[in-house]
């Protein structure tokens, strides 16, 4: 990873620099920065790295039936991009799509993720391939706000600094995500693929619902007959 330090009002510390691997495995676990930031706060950070944002979204706990496809479509779109000007950005824990943190670090990407304060109130777990995770203050996890046709803050900052996002499956949250920044008119691809069939199955049966017989998710159901590869 190639990135150079930069500290906004509330006080970064730089990232550490690595060196590009495709090879190494436990690349991660290096000293990284969270911190609870306003929109502003997310923009202007970004602004000053003056890198472009891949933003990869997807599943989360809803997983992934076939992992290494995931892990290769991401490295096959990584390809299009240089580690040296290019900030990979996620949603800071490490399941589902989180997986592609630590393939961005091994191939010497600077990371990100951006996600809701629900996250860290719930102790959900950051990923320890992210060197800057934003928590955004925000009363659900993202997506529209209910109700409305607008997104939610952390969803809104998501958007707002990406150049280029790549949803990889996906429920609700990448749906709306990826529908926004079309509109918005930034670069988005979608590759269509199963969230996790027995996680999903469980899922239905806590709830007593009938057990789901599609596991394309949300995002399918909008861009799937646009996907570059479909299952």
């Amino acid at each position: 990873m190639t990135t150079c330090g930069f500290a906004i009002a509330h006080g970064f510390a730089a990232a550490v620099v690595l060196s590009a691997s495709t090879e190494v495995t436990g690349a991660c676990g290096t000293p990284r920065v969270t911190m609870e930031a306003t929109s502003s706060d997310v923009r202007a950070f970004f602004k000053n790295q003056g890198k472009v944002v891949l933003t990869f979204l997807g599943y989360s706990g809803a997983g992934y039936e076939d992992e290494a496809a995931l892990l290769a479509h991401a490295a096959k779109v990584m390809e299009q991009y240089s580690p040296s000007t290019t900030i990979v950005n996620i949603g800071v824990t490490p399941d589902g799509i989180g997986r592609v943190y630590e393939l961005a670090r091994q191939r010497g990407f600077q990371t990100s993720g951006i996600v809701s304060t629900q996250a860290r109130d719930s102790n959900a777990s950051v990923s320890p391939c992210v060197d800057h995770a934003f928590y955004v203050k925000d009363a659900s996890w993202g997506g529209l706000i209910e109700g409305t046709d607008r997104l939610s803050p952390t969803s809104a900052a998501m958007v707002d600094v990406s150049d280029h996002l790549v949803a990889i499956g996906g429920g609700e949250v990448a749906r709306d995500e990826l529908v926004a920044a079309r509109r918005a008119g930034k670069s988005v691809t979608f590759i269509a693929a199963d969230m996790n069939h027995r996680i999903a199955i469980e899922k239905a049966a806590k709830k007593g619902e009938a057990p789901p017989t599609d596991f394309r998710g949300a995002a399918n159901k909008v861009f799937g007959n646009e996907a570059e590869v479909k299952p």
